[in-house]
Parts: C-alpha cells; sequence; structure tokens
C-alpha cells in the first residue's frame, strides 16, 4: 500500500488564517501550512508516519477510498411520505424510482 493512493485535499482554515492539509482515510489528522503546498506537503509527511508507526504495530491500514471496490448500490431511508412522493415523481416522468433518485442524487 502507498501513502500516493489516499485521499487527499487542502482547504483554507479562515480560523486560523492558515490552509489545512487533510486525509480521508485518516479524518482525525491535518496539518496547518501558511501555502496550500506546504498543507499538501505536511499532511502527507503525517500520514507516511502514522502508516509506519501502525505497520510496526501489526495494526491495520486503512484502504485507500481509490482501491475499494463500490458496488454501486446502497440503501437510504427515507420517511414514508418523501418515498411516496418520489415514486409519485418517477411515475409522473415515466421513469423508475431508481432512476430518478440516481439522477437527483447526482445532480
Amino acid at each position: 500500500m502507498s501513502i500516493n493512493h489516499y485521499t487527499y485535499r487542502v482547504t483554507c482554515s479562515p480560523e486560523d488564517e492558515e490552509h489545512a492539509g487533510l486525509c480521508a482515510e485518516f479524518p482525525a489528522l491535518s496539518w496547518l501550512a501558511k501555502t496550500s503546498e506546504a498543507a499538501l506537503k505536511g499532511i502527507r509527511k503525517v500520514v507516511a508516519d502514522v502508516v509506519a508507526d501502525m505497520v510496526a504495530h501489526h495494526e491495520q491500514i486503512p484502504d485507500a477510498l481509490a482501491e475499494k471496490h463500490y458496488s454501486g448500490e446502497f440503501r437510504v431511508r427515507i420517511p414514508p411520505m418523501v418515498h411516496r412522493n418520489l415514486a409519485l415523481m418517477a411515475a409522473e416522468q415515466g421513469v423508475s424510482l431508481n432512476r430518478l433518485a440516481s439522477a437527483k442524487l447526482s445532480a
């Protein structure tokens, strides 16, 4: 597993007046820096150190989101009235409820 496969993001942190480097697979980790480049470099270093420590202690390392297989299916619980309204919308549009929900989620 390469740390290059993890999902990194840099965002502005107005309260800190810095950039925050984040890693989706390690939500508890972050790195603050004056520039976005330094924030990315910092979070990558922190992740590398944490992964090395986890390996040394025989802990399970999180899979990279990019390497996971997604089936394209998931269940969502919604109130019965919302379900009814969506079914009605789908019928009125002449599409399946699945197609309507997929279109709404990807919008």
